[in-house]
C-alpha cells in the first residue's frame, strides 16, 4: 500500500461528500448506494486475497519439469522448472493457449510468422491480448519482485517468432511441448484442448516445489449472463469496460482490429 493511501479508519472519520457539476439528487442517491456496494466488494476482495495467501501447502510438484526457451545464441535450450524461480520462492506460470482451442473460429494473423499456418496451430486471440497487456507491466512487476513465465505447447521456435511479430520483449515465453507439465496442471484437458489457467508455485528453503494456487474458477460454469472472470483482476482490458455505461461488449478479443487500422495516426 502506498505511504499516502487512506486507511479504512481514515475513511470512517472523513466521510465522502463529493458531488459533480449539474448532477441530480437521484443520481447522487443512486451513486451512494453503489458506493456502499463497492466498499463491500473491496473488503471482500481483500478478504479473499488474504485467504489465498494463507492457503496450506499444496501438493509437491512431481518432477522438475523441463521446458524449452531460446538461449542467448538464439537456439532452443532446455530449462528446468527449478531454474525458473530465479533464486526466489515464488513462480507464476500462465498456460498460453498456443495452439488455440480447435473450435475457436476467430481469424488468425494476416501477416508475420503465423499468417500462413493452419488456424488451429496459431495462438488464441484472448490469451494473446492478455500477454499484450502484461508486456508493459513486466518491468514494474519484476522490479517489485514478481516472477511470471508464460508457457505454450507450440514449439519454442514458433512461439518466439510470433513474439517477434508482436514486438514482445519483456514477457518470458517458454514451450512445454515436450513435457507433461501442462497436462498435469490443467493447461491441457483430457482431449488435449488448451485451457487458459494460471498456476502459482512456492518453493521451500530446501528446494521443494509445491502448487500454491491455480485459477480453478476457469473450470466452474458462470451464472447466466456472467463472464467467467477466472482471471478478472489481472485483465485490464475487461476491467476498463466494467467502468463504462455499456459494460463488457458481447464480443471476444481479436488478433487484429479493423478499427485500429482505420484510426492509425489520429
Amino acid at each position: 500500500m502506498a505511504a499516502n493511501a487512506r486507511t479504512p479508519q481514515d475513511a470512517k472519520e472523513q466521510p465522502m461528500s463529493i458531488c459533480f457539476p449539474n448532477e441530480s439528487a437521484e443520481y447522487r442517491a443512486a451513486r451512494h448506494q453503489l458506493l456502499s456496494r463497492e466498499l463491500d466488494l473491496r473488503r471482500q476482495m481483500e478478504a479473499v486475497a488474504a485467504q489465498l495467501r494463507s492457503l496450506p501447502d499444496g501438493g509437491q510438484v512431481p518432477e522438475d519439469y523441463v521446458f524449452q526457451r531460446l538461449g542467448a545464441s538464439g537456439s532452443p535450450e532446455d530449462v528446468r522448472m527449478s531454474e525458473l524461480f530465479r533464486g526466489g520462492d515464488t513462480l507464476m506460470i500462465y498456460h498460453y493457449m498456443f495452439p488455440r482451442h480447435s473450435q475457436d473460429p476467430r481469424p488468425g494473423p494476416t501477416k508475420g510468422s503465423m499468417a500462413t499456418a493452419p488456424l488451429t496451430e496459431g495462438p488464441c486471440p484472448s490469451c494473446t491480448a492478455l500477454v499484450d497487456m502484461w508486456e508493459g507491466t513486466m518491468p514494474h512487476f519484476e522490479g517489485l519482485g514478481g516472477n511470471l513465465a508464460i508457457v505454450a505447447k507450440a514449439p519454442i521456435e514458433q512461439v518466439a517468432a510470433f513474439a517477434r511479430d508482436k514486438g514482445w520483449k519483456n514477457v518470458r515465453l517458454l514451450s512445454a511441448g515436450a513435457s507433461r507439465f501442462r497436462k498435469d496442471y490443467g493447461g491441457d484437458d483430457a482431449q488435449g484442448e488448451p485451457v487458459p489457467i494460471m498456476t502459482v508455485f512456492k518453493r521451500s528453503p530446501d528446494g521443494t516445489m509445491r502448487l500454491h494456487w491455480a485459477s480453478e474458477l476457469v473450470f466452474e460454469p458462470a451464472d447466466p449472463g456472467q463472464d467467467m472472470r477466472h482471471l478478472g483482476t489481472v485483465e485490464p482490458l475487461w476491467t476498463l469496460f466494467d467502468l463504462t455505461p455499456g459494460g463488457r461488449p458481447a464480443a471476444d478479443e481479436q488478433l487484429e482490429y479493423g478499427c485500429c487500422a482505420k484510426n492509425a495516426g489520429r
